[in-house]
Order: C-alpha cells, then structure tokens, then sequence
C-alpha cells in the first residue's frame, strides 16, 4: 500500500522532467515576479491602489500560463489563444481600479490599469523565455511612469511663468 502511495505521488509532481526543466522555470517566473515588482513598487511609492504584490502576482500568473502551455506541449499557434485569453482577463482585473468620480467630472486609475495590463505582458514575455524583451519592457515603463510626469511638471512650471 505505502509503495503504491509513494507512486502516486511520484508521478504527480513529475511534471519536472530534468534539473534544466526545473531552473529554467524558476527562473522565468523569478524574472516575472522581479519586474512585476519594479513596476507594483513605483505604483505603491505613488500611492496607487494596485502596488507590488498585485503587480508581482499579474506578471507571475501571465509567466505560469504560459509556461503551463509549453510544458504541455501547446504549439505557438494555440498559445496564441492563451495569450488572448490573459489579455482580456487582465482587462477586467484593470478595470476594477478604475474610478470615475461625477463631482470632478474626473476618471482615475487609467494608468494603473494600462500598467497591470503591461505588467501581464512582461508576464508573457518572461513565460516564454523572452527575459530581454520582459526587461526592456520594464526599463520603458518606468521611464514613462518616472520621466513623463517630471517632464509634464517642467512644462506646466514653465507655461505659469
């Protein structure tokens, strides 16, 4: 009985073929979780409702769906499905941070959801074994999320003058 146990879950957790299969996995999802996390920070430095963790956890989903997919074997066009399928679900996520406030005639929380929506993407990229891309990805988005409002606030200081 303990041996037909202990081959039950053997076979159960032997969806990790070899120690390369393995790292190689760690790896993408460390990277997802890591640039999640550069652009969760800045959204939570900002005082914006969806920091670090959700970032962390957006990019984390998006790397472990597409990393499922491959290791299943799923071929590129049908992984095509399960991008989509992340992207409208991430659409739905975002949208829950989006206020629209009838006093101020205001809406809020565009940003934060294009950056959970992009979050997923360095998500997919980092999934897929594209780390540079998810890299690259991140740098771009923190320059948006850092420089534009500095250069936005440069320009309006100069046009009270």
């Amino acid at each position: 009985m303990w041996e037909q146990i202990s081959s039950i879950i053997i076979s159960e957790f032997s969806d990790l073929p070899n120690l390369e299969e393995a790292i190689r996995i760690v790896v993408r999802l460390t990277v997802a979780a890591l640039l999640g996390s550069l652009l969760g920070w800045e959204r939570e430095q900002a005082g914006k409702a969806a920091g670090l963790r959700t970032h962390m956890l957006v990019a984390m989903g998006a790397a472990l769906f597409v990393l499922l997919a491959q290791q299943i074997g799923i071929g590129p066009a049908d992984n095509s499905r399960i991008v989509q399928g992340i992207i409208a679900g991430i659409g739905f996520l975002g949208a829950g941070t989006i206020l629209k406030s009838d006093a101020e005639n205001q809406v809020k929380g565009l940003t934060t959801a294009a950056g959970i929506w992009l979050t997923a993407g360095i998500g997919i990229a980092a999934g897929m074994g594209h780390e540079a891309t998810a890299f690259l990805s991140t740098l771009l988005a923190l320059t948006v999320l850092w420089l534009i409002p500095l250069l936005q606030h440069m320009l309006h200081y100069r046009q009270r003058k």
